[in-house]
């Protein structure tokens, strides 16, 4: 299984959290998402992860990334 770490700008409460792993959880391939808000990261576990589509999904929910780290 695939591992993704997304560190997201803009992130601030549950209600954040929720949009985000909503949208995420819809991209082909993801088995599980991981918001951490105290953090700003959101880590996404799954198959053939497409990194681009990971990305397009958070920021459709409105939200940043300052960089990203793959596993």
């Amino acid at each position: 299984m695939a591992q993704k770490q997304y560190n997201v700008t803009g992130m601030s409460c549950e209600h954040c959290a929720a949009s985000i792993r909503e949208g995420v959880s819809e991209v082909a391939g993801v088995s599980e998402v991981v918001v951490d808000v105290a953090a700003r990261s959101v880590t996404v576990h799954g198959t053939d992860l497409d990194d681009g589509r990971l990305r397009a999904a958070i920021v459709e929910a409105g939200y940043g990334i300052a960089d990203t780290v793959a596993a």
